[in-house]
């Protein structure tokens, strides 16, 4: 009986959650709008701005780096853990470095090519809807204390990922053809791999950066995805990623930019 009522509690969260993050902020851009198309366009700029983590993302990534090289473990453990939900205090320096990398990959879709995608089909509003029900899921999700109270935004998640993660394995394949890394392999290893995890989106953009990289990505007890190739799994892989991150992030701006502009996308009322 506890366990239903934190379900419905979680539901009811999500719910009012999203109504919210998209009312507000629907209503703060309408009320921009009339004060200047000038207000409204930084207002949205400012608001979109707030669902992506791309510069932050890759700095983190690359401090990481820069304590493996320097042989400072318990920094890169520190500095990982600012990246991932699994805890880092024990990790070895392959764990570390797998992790950081799997984050990265992972947060290409979350907080790049997701919100864009919500943003391209329901305008800033969209967007910030979306933020907030996967920040919420990754506060309170399946797993933990809080795993019936978050079920609700898990599974909405899953649901509001599940053609943005596609579209961002894919991304990540013509990313690391543009950044010259193994796309034929990212291709391959995404449609091999992609099902090993227990979410349904993540494993399709591990899987393709691990091909991209050619290093298997692993979490103790849960998955590995790729080849064995562990002597491929060195510090300078994460700055790899991260210039993989980059050139798929430049890829979905390009194609969100051009959907708006030749299509009917561009011209909805909310967008």
């Amino acid at each position: 009986a506890a366990d239903k009522a934190k379900l419905r509690w979680g539901a009811w969260l999500v719910f009012v959650g999203v109504v919210l993050s998209f009312g507000l902020t629907w209503a703060a851009l309408w009320t921009l709008g009339h004060i200047s198309p000038i207000a409204k366009l930084i207002g949205a700029i400012v608001l979109l701005k707030t669902t992506f983590a791309v510069g932050q993302l890759g700095r983190q990534a690359l401090k990481v780096q820069g304590a493996l090289e320097h042989g400072e473990l318990e920094t890169a453990r520190r500095e990982a853990q600012m990246l991932v939900s699994r805890r880092t205090a024990e990790l070895a320096p392959r764990q570390v470095m797998a992790a950081t990398i799997e984050s990265v990959a992972e947060n290409t879709l979350d907080s790049i090519v997701a919100p864009l995608f919500w943003f391209l089909l329901l305008g800033v509003p969209g967007a910030m809807a979306y933020r907030f029900v996967n920040t919420a899921d990754a506060m309170i999700g399946y797993h933990g204390e809080y795993e019936f109270l978050g079920r609700a935004a898990a599974r909405l998640d899953d649901a509001l990922n599940w053609i943005p993660a596609r579209l961002t394995s894919l991304l990540l394949v013509a990313g690391s053809w543009l950044a010259g890394l193994h796309a034929t392999r990212a291709w391959d290893l995404a449609q091999r791999d992609h099902g090993l995890t227990e979410s349904p989106n993540a494993g399709w953009t591990i899987a393709a950066a691990a091909g991209a990289l050619a290093v298997p990505l692993e979490k103790a007890d849960h998955y590995r995805l790729g080849d064995d190739q562990e002597r491929n799994l060195i510090p300078r892989k994460i700055s790899g990623a991260v210039v993989l991150m980059s050139a798929a992030t430049a890829l979905a701006v390009a194609l969100i930019a051009a959907l708006q502009a030749f299509t009917p996308l561009g011209r909805l009322p909310w967008a």
